[in-house]
């Protein structure tokens, strides 16, 4: 049998391959994404190309028995956690930024490094890991409404260069955000930049011992 009477051949026996339930198979995916699962998760874990899985998702694509099965056998509580949105983060240290809290401060107090902190303030990170992303906003909750110190000439000069990063980027401060829906995927401030002098100044906290990376 040459190549060409093979791939006939091929061809006709996928044809010949019954079809499952194609309803209960795509409820079952759609059931994953709700879970946080993305559709290459989801491929990896049963054998497939992540387009196969949104293709059934979406109702355009073919499940056989053989792929029905594999899909059918993902179980969210199996697959390592989905990781969150940036978006929320994003914002949050935008807005630390129009308070004078420069990415170096912000990443000493959340144990990131500086580098991570300015990838995420830039909007070049997809996703952040859970635990950055509650250090962060851990910082954010002490910080919110505090300005930064400038009890030195480098404090001063940071805080400086953060507020007019601020304004450039037309960035909402904390008053201006809605804490119910921050971290929504897609949410954008109604405001862009306003001057915010805040309640006080803000105290120095205390560095968590690692430092924590974002993943785009």
């Amino acid at each position: 049998m040459n190549a060409d009477d093979h791939q006939v051949v091929t061809r006709a026996a996928r044809r010949r391959q019954p079809e499952a339930d194609a309803a209960s198979v795509r409820e079952h995916v759609l059931r994953l994404k709700l879970a946080g699962v993305s559709y290459a998760a989801i491929g990896r874990a049963a054998g497939l190309g992540a387009m196969t899985v949104h293709a059934i998702a979406n109702g355009t694509g073919r499940a056989t028995s053989g792929t029905a099965s594999a899909v059918l056998a993902v179980r969210s509580d199996s697959l390592p956690p989905a990781r969150p949105d940036a978006g929320g983060t994003r914002l949050r240290l935008r807005a630390l930024q129009v308070m004078g809290h420069g990415s170096a401060r912000v990443a000493r107090a959340a144990g990131a490094s500086e580098q991570t902190i300015q990838q995420i303030v830039r909007g070049d990170a997809q996703t952040v890991s859970p635990e950055l992303r509650d250090a962060v906003t851990r910082v954010y909750g002490a910080w919110w409404d505090k300005r930064a110190p400038g009890r030195t000439r480098q404090e001063r000069a940071a805080a400086s260069a953060a507020r007019r990063r601020a304004i450039r980027g037309d960035w909402c401060a904390g008053a201006g955000l809605d804490d119910d829906e921050l971290d929504i995927p897609g949410y954008q401030p109604a405001c862009g930049w306003r001057p915010a002098r805040g309640t006080g100044i803000a105290e120095d906290l205390p560095a968590p011992g690692e430092a924590m990376e974002a993943g785009a």
